[in-house]
């Protein structure tokens, strides 16, 4: 998995790119991440600012490193 995100991360240096995730480790570093929901955008920011909300995007990466540490 580290390897292929290392070599996402040389890829989008100096380009735009959109990236459609469910793991959220692949746009943590993203300029601006765009939360959707039932084809609704309903949040937006860097993650930092995403966090810092009572967010769907915190409440998923809050479950995703709960599992992840888990495992």
């Amino acid at each position: 998995e580290k390897v292929v995100q290392n070599a996402l991360d040389n890829m989008m240096k100096n380009h735009t790119t959109l990236v459609i995730a469910h793991r959220l480790n692949t746009i943590i570093n993203a300029d601006k991440i765009v939360v959707m929901d039932k084809g609704k955008i309903i949040e937006m920011g860097t993650h930092d600012q995403l966090l810092k909300n009572d967010s769907l995007y915190k409440k998923l990466y809050s479950i995703q490193y709960a599992n992840m540490e888990n495992s």
